[in-house]
């Protein structure tokens, strides 16, 4: 193969990451209306931190990150989610990938998701979302527990799906 005809590193197939991405999104939107129930003050969405761990694995972290990103546009589009979406699954899903980028492996992906939605995200909701964009105060201590134990049971999830997937010879990553 010569120089000119080689696929860019990490861009070996975009019309496939293209792909993936849609239908992750498809599946996150599609299963919202199911499985989204208020914990504490915040509606939290496992599916999405489930979604995030597969396009961090398989997608990256910025395909991640984009896949989240209009995730919580169509939700909240919908009605079926809050501005506290945004960080909750693009913080998570953007640390899952570099993780996984790091240390190619899923629980670090994992890792990433439960760090970056149960701890950073709820910092960035209390202290900007909550005051500045939907105009009311939310404890910080409040959506703590929310995010963690959303991201926590997605995270899981994940994990197990992608360990299955991966035996069953379903994806390589």
């Amino acid at each position: 193969m010569s120089a000119e005809t080689k696929p860019l590193p990490g861009i070996a197939n975009p019309t496939r990451k293209v792909a993936y991405a849609v239908v992750l999104v498809a599946i996150g939107v599609a299963l919202a209306p199911y499985t989204a129930f208020p914990i504490g003050i915040a509606k939290v969405n496992p599916t999405q931190h489930f979604i995030n761990l597969f396009a961090a694995v398989l997608l990256g972290p910025w395909w991640a990150v984009l896949t989240a990103m209009v995730i919580g546009i169509l939700r909240n589009a919908m009605g079926l989610g809050t501005l506290l979406a945004f960080p909750g699954g693009m913080i998570g899903a953007c640390l899952a990938g570099l993780a996984f980028r790091l240390v190619r492996r899923t629980w670090a992906a994992a890792a990433g998701e439960i760090f970056g939605t149960g701890l950073i995200a709820p910092v960035v909701s209390a202290f900007f979302v909550a005051p500045v964009l939907m105009g009311k105060p939310i404890p910080l201590f409040a959506l703590v527990p929310s995010f963690a134990c959303s991201t926590a049971v997605g995270a899981l999830l994940g994990i197990l799906a992608l360990k299955l997937l991966k035996r069953t010879g379903g994806i390589d990553f």
